[in-house]
């Protein structure tokens, strides 16, 4: 209740037409709660209602004006005052008047553009929400309401897969391949090391899943980097001529799609990186740039499965590429 007796005489409810059947996304907060939000993709309708419910019946509600706001947002955590909106969309409820009573009003927001993955981030946090207002002329009365919004993607019809060198003059050459360099969200990384000279000692070897985050602009830059996953590939040292396979599931792991120039604010882009650690504890890596793309909820193998088929694409294919598109398709 504020001063002056003029404490809010109504609440606002805003329900989904679709609540009881529309999917639920967990998705993480600031501070890192993870909560579950109502699941949308980009060109579907959101409608509903607007429930304004009188705190005191029969005493009236003068209003300015009901409206409902669909919202994209994205909130950079170094400049907390600006939110620079991408997507607003407002229906008017009602015009200026009185409510006597507690009212319902129906709204549409029909194919609604949702262009990002909603993400929150280390220093960023792209939103949607639905925001009712009853305009009032001291003090407005307004609820939110989150949503998810996720991206899919189809199949990339360019898929190569990685071969990179990692050399240190007459002491170190090593060759590794990875199967391919776009990788969806439920994906298997499958790839093979190959040992052509060892003249120092290795004790550990690691492939690690770098998240960067990159915000701002200009000389207002901020990266992060997150170590989202590390899978050790051996625990010893190798010999010359030896091979080591890498079978990594991302399906364990919290990630989003790759998100480059997003509204020209952020971008999220992930790496593979491969780390060796000598008997002096002196670290070589080398770094690889992967793209993550999210696609839809289709009934799928098992995952011991998946990793068959992507290994014998990739060791045993004479025609990687089209073996690759072929078992998409039957995926799918």
């Amino acid at each position: 209740m504020s001063f002056f007796g003029f404490g809010q005489s109504a609440e606002i409810d805003i329900v989904l037409n679709d609540a009881e059947t529309r999917k639920k996304a967990e998705h993480k907060s600031e501070d890192g709660r993870k909560d579950k939000y109502f699941l949308f993709y980009d060109g579907e309708t959101v409608s509903g209602k607007v429930n304004v419910t009188l705190k005191y019946p029969g005493k009236r509600l003068e209003h300015n004006g009901i409206k409902i706001e669909f919202i994209g947002q994205i909130e950079l955590y170094y400049d907390r005052g600006n939110h620079h909106e991408f997507v607003s969309l407002v229906k008017d409820l009602a015009r200026p008047g009185e409510l006597t009573q507690s009212q319902t009003f129906d709204f549409e927001f029909t194919h609604v553009e949702k262009p990002y993955e909603a993400y929150t981030g280390q220093n960023v946090k792209l939103r949607y929400f639905l925001r009712a207002t009853v305009s009032r002329r001291l003090n407005d009365i307004s609820k939110e309401l989150d949503i998810v919004v996720h991206t899919l993607s189809t199949y990339p019809e360019l898929n190569s897969s990685i071969k990179m060198e990692v050399g240190i003059e007459d002491c170190l050459h090593i060759e590794f391949e990875y199967n391919k360099s776009k990788y969806h969200l439920k994906d298997v990384i499958v790839g093979k090391i190959y040992f052509l000279l060892v003249r120092i000692k290795i004790r550990h070897m690691e492939i690690d899943i770098i998240k960067r985050e990159t915000t701002g602009t200009g000389p207002n830059v901020y990266h992060e980097n997150d170590t989202i996953a590390k899978y050790e590939i051996m625990d010893g040292a190798p010999v010359r001529g030896e091979s080591i396979p890498i079978r990594l599931f991302l399906a364990g792991y919290e990630m989003t799609p790759t998100m480059r120039d997003i509204n020209k604010k952020f971008s999220v882009r992930y790496y593979l990186n491969l780390v060796l650690i000598d008997e002096e504890e002196r670290r070589y890596f080398k770094q690889q740039e992967i793209t993550l793309w999210r696609k839809g909820d289709i009934v799928r193998k098992s995952m011991s499965h998946q990793a068959a088929i992507a290994s014998q694409r990739f060791e045993g294919s004479s025609n990687p590429e089209r073996t690759t598109n072929q078992n998409s398709e039957e995926d799918s």
